[in-house]
């Protein structure tokens, strides 16, 4: 049987939004008589937040990008990491350096097995997520700092994660360790909305003996479409 693996923030959601609730009627429908698993940065309470009663629909969901595990909403295994006091030195750093001038709290939030980053903070209303999506096109700032991480911690991987963080975790802790979970990688299909190779979907995408079996999608709306052709 088909597993079909799904992303979260920005490929069933918009980027930190709920479900719309006729997508969310269709994907529930789907989720009853198919085997669907989730794969988020996001940990299990802010997943929640965003699709509801779908989380525990899915037959397992691997949070923090596969380091916090659950199954019928029951912790299957976690993960532990510590940033180290350099990188928590240098994100400091960066925090006061970034020429971008919004500071919303919760800007380093530890996560099992992760560390998410942000400049502008988690705590940012959608109005400030906006400006500051706006200054990173602009200024690739999250590029550059995922850049100087990998150069300077080769133990360590940073991925632009989301519209507005960085997701930093030991390197081979990524989306991709879930597959160690499949017998069969052929039956896996993923649907992600960051497959580039900067991405934090394109550890599991590139695992994948198919490309066709990594299905990229610009938005929930896009998912949507593309699910009907094995709804």
């Amino acid at each position: 049987m088909t597993k079909f693996v799904f992303d979260v923030d920005g490929t069933l959601t918009p980027s930190r939004g709920k479900m719309d609730y006729e997508f969310k009627a269709f994907f529930n429908t789907f989720c009853l008589v198919n085997d669907v698993y989730l794969v988020t940065g996001s940990d299990k309470e802010k997943t929640i937040e965003q699709i509801g009663e779908t989380y525990n629909l899915a037959k397992v969901v691997y949070n923090c990008s596969g380091n916090d595990v659950y199954s019928a909403g029951v912790n299957v295994r976690s993960k532990d990491w510590t940033a180290p006091k350099e990188l928590m030195d240098l994100m400091n750093g960066w925090l006061q350096a970034s020429s971008f001038p919004l500071r919303t709290g919760n800007h380093i939030e530890e996560r099992p097995g992760c560390v998410n980053f942000s400049i502008v903070g988690r705590n940012a209303t959608l109005g400030e997520r906006k400006l500051y999506i706006k200054h990173d096109i602009e200024n690739k700032e999250r590029e550059s700092i995922a850049y100087q991480i990998n150069l300077e911690f080769p133990e360590i991987t940073a991925k632009v994660g989301g519209e507005t963080g960085i997701d930093i975790y030991p390197t081979g802790w990524d989306k991709g360790q879930i597959l160690d979970d499949f017998n069969d990688f052929d039956r896996v299909i993923f649907f992600g909305d960051k497959m580039e190779q900067d991405g934090n979907d394109y550890p599991l995408a590139s695992k994948l003996k198919h490309p066709s079996k990594a299905i990229a999608v610009n938005g929930w709306k896009d998912t949507w479409e593309k699910l009907k052709e094995y709804a």
